[in-house]
């Protein structure tokens, strides 16, 4: 963890005097005026402290450690003024959110004691941010776990849904976002308490009876009230809940595309799974056309007809390997499913397959499908850590 600390200020006579005066505790770095002090922000993120003085010119202090905020959320920021003046004070709390205001003259025991404390509360704001990225890290993996085992039939479909929605996202030319790959995984984790016959009935094609399809249109809202409350989760909870929505219905559908995404997907899913080619399922589709986002639909129909990004290969259970897609489910000789069709192999998976086989004699070997290099779906798997472009 960094403990560098950057000094900003007009003149250079008092930052060669905080340079002298703190060397010896601190990893002490100046800036000539704001301009400079932004350019050092930018060329690296690693300062853990930024002080500042108040009155400097093109650019006062209470803007430039608002800039400072922007560019690196994370540094603590300390204003230092020879104005004493409250107005001022608050002004630079609330604009600049600073995490402590000293004046002029200021003495080498004060600004000591809030340079350690800033570097504690940067300490403390990294520790926070990593705990929050594990917790949601191991809820999501929990939460993929339990879909796998408690409805193997409903998770193979979450995984043949993501893999569509990636296809879709890059012939639409739209960035496949940690939120949208994230909800196609867990789209069907409402269907946890569902009876397995429910989705054997729809994946089939078979009436459901009034019952059945209560609860099987109940699943997107049981499945966004799993994840609204878990922190960095609440776009994911909202795209879920709305996977089942028309385009015509909705009043403000460019505000969700991602949910017109996974109800394309969704909605292709279930009528590939009854055996329709894709031709069939894109005429199917097209004759309910204002159910689906127009551009969203030209996107599909051109996704799912461009060459696989797969190879098929045979392989025993020991050959499995992260990345791989199953073309056929995987069952013990009892007809037992223990995973489905469409599920991306990932290491859980393949553990809890090595276990199994202690238990089952398994049927093997599988059909699987292999990514080729450089194909969007060697991607890693929605349940690792978020991708960068958004990460929490």
């Amino acid at each position: 963890m960094t403990k560098k600390i950057l000094f900003v200020d007009d003149e250079a006579a008092l930052l060669d005097s905080f340079r002298v005066m703190l060397r010896r505790h601190f990893d002490v770095y100046t800036a000539l005026g704001p301009v400079q002090g932004l350019k050092a922000i930018q060329s690296t993120d690693s300062y853990a402290v930024v002080v500042s003085d108040l009155k400097m010119p093109s650019m006062d202090g209470i803007t430039f450690l608002g800039r400072v905020r922007e560019l690196s959320p994370d540094t603590v920021r300390i204003m230092l003024t020879g104005f004493a003046d409250v107005e001022v004070a608050m002004s630079a709390v609330n604009e600049g959110q600073v995490f402590r205001f000293l004046t002029k003259p200021c003495s080498q025991e004060t600004m000591s004691k809030a340079l350690e404390a800033g570097l504690e509360q940067h300490r403390l704001v990294l520790a926070e941010r990593e705990l929050l990225r594990g917790t949601l890290r191991g809820s999501i993996q929990v939460l993929t776990e339990a879909l796998s085992l408690a409805n193997p039939e409903a998770y193979g479909r979450a995984n043949r849904i993501k893999l569509l929605t990636r296809r879709l996202a890059k012939a639409a030319d739209i960035p496949v976002t940690w939120e949208l790959d994230l909800a196609a995984m867990l789209s069907h984790i409402g269907c946890m308490a569902l009876p397995r016959t429910v989705l054997e009935k729809i994946a089939s094609g078979q009436d459901l009876t009034p019952e059945e399809r209560a609860l099987y249109d109940s699943h997107p809202t049981v499945g966004a009230g799993l994840l609204e409350h878990i922190p960095r989760l609440e776009r994911v909870a909202e795209i879920i809940g709305r996977q089942h929505e028309r385009h015509d219905d909705c009043a403000c559908p460019g505000k969700h595309r991602a949910a017109r995404m996974l109800k394309l997907a969704t909605d292709y899913d279930l009528l590939e799974s009854r055996g329709m080619a894709p031709a069939d399922i894109l005429n199917s589709m097209a004759a309910d056309a204002s159910c689906y986002d127009p551009v969203l639909f030209q996107a599909l129909a051109q996704s799912v007809g461009q060459e696989s990004d797969y190879a098929l290969r045979r392989v025993m259970l020991d050959e499995l390997a992260e990345g791989m897609v199953l073309e056929e489910g995987i069952v013990s000789e009892q007809g037992l499913l223990l995973l489905a069709k469409g599920t991306e192999i990932t290491a859980p998976a393949i553990q809890r397959m090595r276990q199994s086989a202690l238990s089952f004699h398994v049927v093997e070997p599988v059909t699987v499908r292999v990514p080729l290099p450089n194909a969007p779906n060697a991607a890693g798997a929605a349940g690792a850590a978020p991708a960068a472009k958004t990460a929490p």
